[in-house]
């Protein structure tokens, strides 16, 4: 006789969106939740999850931030959860780093300290 067993890492997106107005691009947008684990399986049926940790990414730029594990625990249960940034954690810097002038609104993904339209400091 013999088992078959394995130890896998796996992702499961968790039904949660809540608007936004993202702090890297100025774009309105929406966070989206997952969640990734670790996994043992035994003939390819999951048994037992650990490692467990929640992110968020946001729509409009994909930034990506590591959200306090209990809030995503009470998204994961069906919670009605509000997502404020003191539960959120910077991970990475998204699929675009733009830079937005509050003054005239241009965007630039240049890493320029002022801004090239209207000379205004970033």
């Amino acid at each position: 006789m013999f088992f078959m067993m394995g130890i896998t890492d796996g992702r499961k997106d968790l039904d949660f969106s809540q608007q936004m107005i993202c702090n890297v691009c100025g774009r309105y947008g929406r966070y989206q939740v997952f969640m990734t684990y670790t996994v043992l399986s035994l003939f390819f049926i999951p048994c037992f999850k650990w490692n467990k940790h929640y992110y968020v990414t946001t729509s409009c730029c994909g930034s990506m931030y590591e959200l306090d594990s209990e809030i995503g625990k009470e998204i994961e249960r069906g919670s009605s959860v509000e997502i404020r940034p003191e539960y959120l954690r910077r991970v990475d810097q998204g699929r675009y780093s733009y830079r937005h002038c509050s003054h005239c609104g241009y965007e630039t993904t240049e890493n320029f300290d002022y801004c090239p339209k209207c000379g205004n400091r970033f």
